[in-house]
């Protein structure tokens, strides 16, 4: 009987240790699982500004909280800022296109000549505030920027606020000050209108700007206030001209790009985060933050003693005049490339009124 109850014993043993055992892969399984299926997916974001920046610190670090928050940690943004994973700003669009990056914030105007329908939102005299033309723009390319930026996913276009000048040793008062003045230009319309103006264009990315300042390189730059901050260019120069009314004499535009692959590779719910995230939601937090961070600058150069000129509205009808012929000549250059100049223009005129309406 002992060696019967034995053997039942050991039998039952063999039973329960499988029953455990099974259990507690099955325990293991339930952990680790999710564990794989949640793993997330990290996004390497590529610009050329420092990370103390309105676009990292107001835009880009804020976005990408909302990516994690909203996937549950699924989707995060890794940021590298100041060119720290190599090249320079110009290139910066062909590192989203090529998937050496996942994603890029770089301003299509660094490539002269490349993306040309976007120009028409830094012809003269179009900008009003950043949160307006932003939108507007956002709006625009949904139609008309498709093609244009093709070879990548765009996520957001937006512009910044209206731009001004910054002058090393003299007073920019009217267009007769700007005569032989070397002057620094985002880009090949704002270099078209500086020609126009009188001064001596140079084309240059944000990022040389100090430099080419205290060397003498430039006498002058062409720079929104925002920027003036992380460059630390109110140090390098003493005056300041700005204008008054409606419009701005320039803005720049830029392009938050997705590579295409890094996209199609996530999944469907991830997109839709994105798609969520991105676009005309993310317009809308971009332009009024470059609105409100223009005073920052202004304050800082107000400390440091620094002169201020207001160009006022009769004297800008001059500049207006002066510069129309970048406009006509814009439009017919778009012409000779096959491309409808006047519709673009006319359809970002009315967009930027669209959305001033609705702010008034």
């Amino acid at each position: 009987m002992r060696a019967i109850f034995f053997r039942m014993s050991e039998s039952s043993f063999r039973i329960y240790a499988g029953v455990v055992a099974f259990a507690f892969v099955g325990f293991l399984l339930s952990i680790v699982s999710p564990c794989v299926a949640e793993e997330a997916h990290v996004l390497r974001l590529h610009h050329f500004l420092n990370a103390q920046s309105t676009v990292q610190r107001g835009l880009l670090e804020p976005w990408g909280k909302r990516l994690e928050a909203a996937s549950g940690g699924r989707l995060r943004v890794e940021i590298f800022p100041s060119m720290t994973l190599g090249g320079k700003a110009p290139q910066l669009y062909d590192q989203a296109r090529d998937g050496f990056v996942d994603i890029v914030w770089t301003l299509p105007g660094y490539t002269r000549g490349r993306f040309p329908i976007i120009e028409v939102f830094e012809l003269p005299f179009m900008v009003a505030t950043a949160d307006s033309t932003s939108r507007a723009l956002q709006e625009f390319s949904e139609k008309h920027l498709r093609e244009e930026f093709s070879d990548v996913h765009p996520l957001l276009f937006h512009v910044h606020a209206r731009g001004s000048f910054h002058s090393r040793n003299k007073a920019i008062k009217n267009m007769g000050d700007l005569r032989g003045l070397k002057v620094r230009g985002p880009s090949r319309i704002v270099t078209d209108m500086l020609s126009a103006l009188g001064a001596v264009p140079v084309g240059m990315p944000v990022p040389q700007v100090p430099q080419s300042l205290s060397r003498g390189v430039i006498d002058a730059a062409m720079l929104p206030w925002q920027v003036t901050v992380p460059l630390r260019s109110s140090e390098l120069v003493k005056h300041h001209t700005e204008f008054e009314g409606a419009r701005g004499l320039y803005t720049a535009t830029f392009v938050l790009a997705m590579n295409k692959k890094s996209y199609a590779s996530l999944p469907a719910d991830l997109r839709k985060i994105l798609d969520t995230e991105s676009g005309a939601a993310l317009a809308a937090i971009a332009g009024p933050l470059y609105d409100r961070d223009e005073e920052r600058g202004r304050r800082i150069a107000r400390e440091r003693g620094n002169k201020f000129v207001r160009v006022s509205e009769r004297e800008a009808k001059k500049w207006r005049k002066a510069t129309e012929s970048v406009v006509s000549g814009w439009v017919k250059r778009m012409k000779g490339e096959g491309y409808d100049g006047e519709l673009y223009l006319r359809e970002a005129r009315r967009l930027i009124k669209k959305y001033e309406q609705q702010k008034n």
